[in-house]
Order: C-alpha cells, then sequence, then structure tokens
C-alpha cells in the first residue's frame, strides 16, 4: 500500500463546469471532514465539493448533492486502483451550465483524481496503531526515549499508582517497543490495543 508525500491538485475543464481537485494524504475521516470544511470556507460559490477517503476503516465517499454514485464512488475506486491508503481525493466543482449526464459525471470526476494522482509522489505507506502501555515510574524515562526513537507520537501520560502512556506508533514497531519494555519492567508491563 502507498500513501502520498503531499497534496496534489489538478484543474480539469469540460463544458464550461470546472473541477479542481486535490489528492493529499489525510490519516482518519474527522481530519477528511475538516479538510472538506476548509475547501467548502475557500470556495463558497462552488456547486459542490465531492470527496472519497481510503484510509482503512475510515473510509467514505461523498456525492454532496451530485446523482448518486456519480462523484464520491468512482473517485474512491480510483484511490483503491491505485493501492492508495490514507488518502483523501476531493474534488471542487463550479457549474458551467451544461449538464454532463451521469456517464459524463462519473469520467469527470474520475479523471480529474486521475490527473491529479498522475503528479502525485507515492511513498510506502505504513499504517499506525494506537497502544496503552502502563508501567512503574522507574521506567518512564526509558519508555519515553523509546518511543521516540521508533518514530512513536506520545498521545497522552496519566499518573496513578503507575504511569500510563497512550502512544501511537507504526504497527511494524509495535511488537518491537513491547519486547524492550517487557525485558526493562521485568514483566511489570500493562499492554493494549486500543481499537
Amino acid at each position: 500500500m502507498y500513501s502520498l508525500a503531499q497534496p496534489v491538485t489538478h484543474i480539469l475543464e469540460i463544458r464550461k463546469s470546472r473541477f479542481l481537485a486535490c489528492v493529499e494524504p489525510i490519516a482518519d475521516r474527522p481530519g477528511a471532514q475538516a479538510r472538506v470544511a476548509e475547501l467548502r470556507a475557500e470556495h463558497p460559490d462552488a456547486t459542490h465539493v465531492c470527496w472519497a477517503l481510503l484510509a482503512g476503516g475510515h473510509s467514505a465517499a461523498v456525492d454532496d448533492g451530485e446523482p448518486s454514485g456519480t462523484a464520491g464512488r468512482p473517485m474512491l475506486e480510483v484511490l483503491r486502483h491505485q493501492q492508495l491508503d490514507g488518502v483523501l481525493a476531493t474534488v471542487v466543482r463550479y457549474y458551467g451550465g451544461i449538464k454532463l449526464g451521469a456517464g459524463g459525471l462519473v469520467r469527470a470526476y474520475t479523471d480529474a483524481v486521475a490527473q491529479a494522482l498522475l503528479q502525485a509522489e507515492k511513498i510506502e505507506h505504513i499504517p499506525s496503531q494506537t497502544i496503552v502501555c502502563e508501567l512503574p515510574y522507574a521506567h518512564e524515562g526509558l519508555a519515553r526515549r523509546l518511543i521516540s526513537e521508533i518514530g512513536g507520537e506520545l498521545l497522552t501520560v496519566q499518573h496513578g499508582h503507575s504511569v500510563q502512556l497512550k502512544i501511537c506508533l507504526p504497527v511494524t514497531a509495535a511488537a518491537q517497543l513491547h519486547e524492550q519494555l517487557l525485558s526493562a519492567t521485568r514483566g511489570e508491563l500493562g499492554w493494549r490495543r486500543c481499537s
């Protein structure tokens, strides 16, 4: 699977309608919805802001007033065909006064996203997961250092009878971190995946 290194845009004009396509790395539905809200604010006169997100269990396809199945779903299929994950495709449409018909709309949205992807730099997509680990205070410093070394992100820290760390880390690094902390704490480690 692949993601994108940075956002890429492409403008397609068909029979006086303008289709402003953007493909960009976005990890989940809340991030996608926030980006779509930004686009609506940037383009208040646009007729439609259609989008598709391919991000594991967070995938979505939104037609935003276009006939059902003519925008979001075709855009999502382009992302699937390119073996992408963690990618949002948006198309802002300014209606030009000439109806394109269902087939014309499917082609327009598909082409707009496909043309943007031709310019995009693909990178290997490494999925991440969220873990909660609990360990004695004496090992908090070591845990923080190891999390940083493997490219993890410390989300929250709670201090109670022990230290509870909520972390987001690449799936490929989870087993290594678990093993290192289990060894360092001599088995005094709570470890669970968040759904």
